[in-house]
């Protein structure tokens, strides 16, 4: 893995163990927070394969889910392979306070740009103009995930004494 791409992945592991470890769910909604060392392991693999696939040869996400499930990791495969496009989205569950693992594993990894915390749309900017390649329909499902990703936003911070304009001054400068 590529120093910049470690750096990457130590920064959403950072804003990943944030948001869980700051999950404020009422009793009464019955939700658990999700396993924060599912979420530490998605968060600092998620970009296992990117060095490789590097060269077009293949899909970062896919690959990594195989990389994970070959070691025996299929849980963090899963995280692995949704990292890029959130499959599932379940906004029925988040009403309740319930974010799975790769959910925060997504969302984390849509606030951070190399390894500055970003809002949303910064984010969307540099996706769209470094990975859509000019293709329009390319284009419209990167804006449609994070339409997905908004909604997502939206309920977790819900459920977070601080909002996502104060995110980056919440997490740790420090890596791993």
């Amino acid at each position: 893995m590529l120093d910049n791409i470690k750096e990457h992945s130590f920064r959403v592991a950072r804003v990943a163990e944030k948001i869980v470890t700051e999950l404020q769910i009422p009793a009464a909604n019955k939700a658990t927070p999700p396993d924060l060392d599912l979420v530490l392991a998605g968060a600092l693999l998620h970009d296992i394969a990117k060095t490789k696939c590097l060269d077009g040869s293949c899909q970062h996400a896919e690959e990594g889910q195989f990389i994970c499930v070959e070691h025996g990791y299929p849980e963090v495969g899963k995280i692995v392979r949704d990292h890029v496009f959130l499959s599932n989205h379940t906004p029925d569950t988040y009403m309740q306070g319930s974010f799975p693992a790769r959910e925060i594993v997504y969302y984390a990894d849509k606030r951070v740009r190399h390894t500055e915390i970003v809002s949303l749309n910064q984010r969307l900017e540099y996706i769209v103009d470094h990975y859509a390649r000019g293709s329009e329909s390319f284009t419209r499902r990167i804006y449609e995930n994070f339409q997905s990703c908004v909604e997502l936003e939206n309920y977790l911070f819900s459920f977070l004494p601080f909002s996502p304009e104060d995110l980056p001054e919440q997490v740790s400068p420090e890596a791993f």
